[in-house]
């Protein structure tokens, strides 16, 4: 008998998980995914999107896409999640599967009036009205605020500030422009340890652009922004990243965890609940170092594929036998045409085993070499 399985959330981990079972299983199971974004947006070229080096119709595909051997694409609003009973409530109508993959991301809320005064870079209209702030510029302070934690793609602050950086550079505004960061966190990516950390800090600081870890945002008018070590800086342009939360409608099950999260098996990425499995930045992950796993589409494109052959084994009478190992990677873009590239072990004991290599022109051709290769894999 055919199976159904119910992936909720079309982003990175939804559409790998997709995609992977509609491989293995196509003719033995129904995929449905469920979406709320018709405009499907590859994450990672937003950065690029905001200064200039892509066009808005550039960086997203229509959901729709990822539709046929076996997927089927609901768009619409989840309305409730029934992880005991796998089911799901879309515009008043309920769907029931054999099995379930929640891969919904992060919930996106613009605290201290933010979007009154800057642009959240995260959201493709963020980018692009930033984008549109950054071309009529003419000089002043630049700032790219972290406004809480965590955040995912814990690289993409710094990569915006470089990346601001050298378009300053390349319209001859350098000696007429302040660009500042500012993060609660106390380094870059401390996750990755305090060499990767202290390695990352150093070439933002290099390029001239002033970083201010331990600084939480408290307050922010139109052209302050104060912190609640007391301190306040001004800014004539700014960016940022939003707080990120578990989506309210899976915060109203049983699915979440102590953190706030769902929290899972590290390894096969089960829940509580038979037959249902949470990938991406909405789990919880902790490691040995007392920190989570990063939010990050890497974990959720490795665990995807991990649940989805595990799937696949059941439906065919076979064992699971995939694990997701805390593998990782990630591109930093520094400007100037030039990447870094960092990767890892994030469940290395007793600390994670994360490395960045020179950066280089071949890391950042390689991350526009596989912003083409998702489009083209998977739409």
């Amino acid at each position: 008998m055919s199976k159904t399985i119910l992936v909720l959330g079309g982003g990175t981990g939804g559409i790998v998980t997709a995609k992977e079972l509609s491989k293995k299983i196509g003719s033995k199971a129904k995929i449905l995914v469920f979406e709320k974004e018709e405009k499907n947006v590859f994450a990672p070229s937003l950065l690029w999107l905001m200064v200039g080096k892509r066009k808005p119709k550039q960086v997203y595909k229509n959901t729709r896409e990822i539709a046929g051997s076996g997927i089927e694409v609901i768009l619409g609003e989840i309305e409730k999640v029934n992880p005991e009973e796998k089911s799901v409530f879309v515009d008043g109508k309920e769907y029931k599967g054999d099995y379930m993959v929640v891969s919904l991301g992060v919930e996106q809320v613009t605290e201290h009036n933010l979007n009154e005064y800057g642009h959240d870079f995260y959201t493709l209209e963020g980018a692009t009205k930033f984008n549109e702030q950054l071309q009529n510029f003419q000089g002043g302070k630049i700032a790219v605020l972290v406004s809480a934690l965590p955040f995912k793609c814990p690289a993409a602050p710094y990569e915006a500030a470089m990346l601001i950086k050298d378009f300053i550079r390349k319209k001859g505004l350098s000696s007429k422009t302040e660009i500042s960061l500012y993060a609660p966190e106390p380094g870059p990516m401390g996750v990755a340890g305090i060499e990767l950390s202290g390695a990352v800090r150093q070439i933002v600081e290099s390029k001239g652009i002033s970083y201010y870890p331990e600084h939480q945002v408290s307050s922010v008018d139109e052209n302050t922004l104060s912190f609640t070590n007391g301190k306040t800086f001004d800014y004539d342009l700014l960016t940022f990243t939003p707080k990120h939360q578990c989506p309210s409608v899976i915060r109203k099950t049983a699915l979440i965890g102590k953190s706030g999260w769902i929290e899972v098996n590290r390894n096969s990425m089960e829940t509580d609940f038979p037959n249902v499995y949470a990938i991406g930045d909405i789990t919880f992950i902790p490691l040995e170092m007392g920190k989570p796993l990063p939010k990050a589409g890497v974990f959720a494109h490795y665990q995807a594929e991990t649940v989805a052959h595990n799937i696949a084994q059941e439906i065919t009478g076979k064992s699971p036998d995939k694990t997701f190992n805390g593998d990782g990677q990630c591109f930093l873009e520094l400007g100037k045409g030039k990447a870094g590239y960092a990767g890892g072990n994030f469940y290395g004991s007793p600390l994670p085993e994360v490395k960045m290599k020179k950066p280089s022109f071949i890391w950042h051709w390689m991350k526009v070499w596989f912003e083409k290769y998702w489009f083209f894999k998977y739409f």
